[in-house]
């Protein structure tokens, strides 16, 4: 039977860390079947979800207590399972840029939440805008929405938006 396995690391950004952990899994006899990874002030941050048999997810364990070691990276892990799907909303990736001030993410995850939506995939990143040096604020998300309410939602706070759909 395949398990599945959540498995968070983090610690100093260095090379090495995305190789040591994919040779633990590979070497396991584990597939990574999707994952995320960044940078974040000097810390390295993964996430990887994992699959294998229940022998190759219990061996895992031992080739990770390694990886940490060598790495010294805290490493932590849940087993989960597989997520269904929700067919009857569309999933689109939204964009979405202004002027960076304080509650924009919560703004937006408030607003989602509200009308009982998932946020699948978050990133945000701050910048200087290119010829004014303003801070500017971005967010990429994929969620499930019904697209107009939204799109107006995001009009009341100045936030430019752009809706691409999602491939699965």
């Amino acid at each position: 039977m395949t398990q599945h396995l959540v498995i968070n690391a983090i610690g100093k950004d260095q090379p090495g860390i995305v190789n040591t952990l994919s040779l633990a899994i590979f070497d396991a006899q584990c597939n990574i079947t999707d994952s995320r990874m960044a940078v974040l002030g000097g810390e390295f941050a993964i996430i990887l979800l994992v699959s294998g048999s229940d022998e190759a997810i219990a061996g895992l364990t031992t080739h990770l207590d390694n990886a940490a070691e060598k790495l010294d990276l805290t490493i932590t892990t849940k087993k989960t399972g597989v997520r269904e799907a929700n067919e009857t909303l569309l999933p689109y990736i939204i964009e979405t840029i202004s002027l960076d001030h304080p509650g924009i993410v919560y703004q937006l995850a408030s607003f989602l939440s509200n009308k009982q939506i998932n946020i699948e995939n978050l990133t945000t990143r701050s910048y200087a805008a290119a010829h004014t040096g303003s801070p500017m604020f971005a967010v990429t998300m994929t969620i499930n929405l019904l697209r107009d309410e939204f799109t107006e939602f995001c009009n009341e706070l100045n936030l430019d938006t752009t809706f691409k759909p999602a491939k699965d």
